[in-house]
């Protein structure tokens, strides 16, 4: 299974993450990749989080 999310919000040891039919779910950092930043896409495969390519910071 693979979908993918946008970080919302980084709050404390929680990410706020979003789907694209706009559900939001909070998710522990330690389970996301280092790198994560408040915009990125990130793509869940497997159970595990990565970040989707070409992103950066802004």
């Amino acid at each position: 299974m693979t979908f993918t999310r946008k970080v919302l919000e980084i709050c404390g040891d929680y990410a706020l993450l979003e789907s694209e039919s706009g559900t939001r779910t909070e998710v522990a950092l330690a389970l996301l990749p280092d790198g994560i930043f408040e915009g990125a896409a990130l793509i869940c495969e497997d159970f595990v989080y990565r970040l989707a390519p070409d992103q950066s910071p802004r």
